[in-house]
């Protein structure tokens, strides 16, 4: 059984028991965390798709981590204009395990 879920602005594949990094979410490490917005629900054979979101579906996921991504290096250069910029940026993140799909 898996499902395709909304959050942060990307969509994700999950099933039960997946790891996985999604956009920063106010949540307590250890906490549990309900996801309500669900685009498709597989079961085998059986698949449930929203127009454009699956009514009474959830995932349950607890949050096991907050933190942030490895530096992002932006560097823009004019070539014989004597211009260099360079920047970096740190995303943050929240990991979180998946631990039930309900429809």
């Amino acid at each position: 059984m898996y499902a395709v879920i909304k959050t942060g602005g990307k969509q994700y594949r999950v099933e039960n028991g997946l790891k996985l990094k999604i956009e920063q979410v106010p949540a307590e490490i250890g906490s549990e965390l309900l996801i309500d917005q669900v685009l498709m629900v597989a079961d085998g054979d059986n698949i449930s798709l929203g127009k454009p979101l699956v009514s009474g579906a959830s995932v349950k996921a607890t949050v096991l981590e907050q933190g942030r991504h490895d530096k992002v290096r932006i560097f823009k250069m004019r070539r014989r204009k004597h211009y260099r910029k360079q920047q970096g940026h740190r995303q943050n993140y929240t990991e979180i395990q998946i631990t039930g799909i309900s429809v």
